[in-house]
């Protein structure tokens, strides 16, 4: 099967909502397109991805490439007119971040009883036209999931995260198969995914995207 993959119709509207100016590019976009930082208590910089810090926000446009450039040319300082302290790691701090909130999205789903874990209830599920998206772990064998290559076509390709961090997320030993299921749960994961494949620059020009196995923050 493809690798991850979050093609812009799968996504909410992105065009809609108050603009903010990148810092990097100086380009105004929707709040949604965007990443939101502000000046922390000691004056440290800190993401706020759910945005709910109170503070003055500090918005980027969403990959690697312009954080670093933020952070190597000292444009939060200039956004903050003030001194500030940028963590040295604060490129990879937010990706683990934005792994994080999707592994949070699966436990969620979890407890919800809104995701189904093994490969014969996930096939099931995919029978019964249940499946939002189909997540499959990173370190799979590649054959694993060649039986559910036909029921899966079209949907949504989760292959972000190792047995390892799905194990942990899900509670549950070795999980290399699992299926998020229609429902309110679904399009809040896939917005999560779509900003972690962002940040990566993982998109291709059809929407799809290629990613490595993400790293899970402490």
């Amino acid at each position: 099967m493809n690798n991850p993959c979050a093609p812009s119709d799968w996504l909410p509207d992105r065009e809609a909502g108050p603009l903010r100016r990148c810092i990097v590019t100086g380009e105004s976009k929707p709040k949604p397109g965007l990443l939101r930082f502000v000046v922390g208590p000691d004056r440290d910089i800190v993401p706020d991805l759910a945005e709910i810090l109170p503070g003055r926000g500090i918005w980027l446009t969403p990959n690697r490439t312009s954080l670093q450039r933020a952070v190597d040319k000292r444009l939060f300082a200039r956004a903050a007119r003030s001194n500030v302290a940028v963590p040295t790691d604060l490129v990879d701090r937010v990706d683990r971040l934005l792994v994080r909130r999707c592994l949070d999205r699966l436990g969620i789903a979890k407890r919800a009883g809104a995701l189904e874990c093994g490969f014969e209830k996930v096939r099931g599920a995919l029978r019964e036209g249940r499946v939002a998206v189909l997540i499959e772990a990173s370190d799979a064998a590649p054959q694993s999931g060649a039986k559910l290559a036909a029921p899966a076509a079209g949907l949504p390709n989760c292959r972000y995260f190792s047995r390892a961090d799905l194990s942990l997320a899900l509670g549950r030993e070795n999980v290399v198969h699992a299926a998020l299921i229609h429902g309110r749960l679904a399009q809040p994961f896939l917005t999560e995914i779509a900003r972690l494949s962002e940040f990566r620059g993982d998109f291709d020009g059809d929407g799809a995207s290629r990613a490595e196995p993400a790293q899970v923050a402490e």
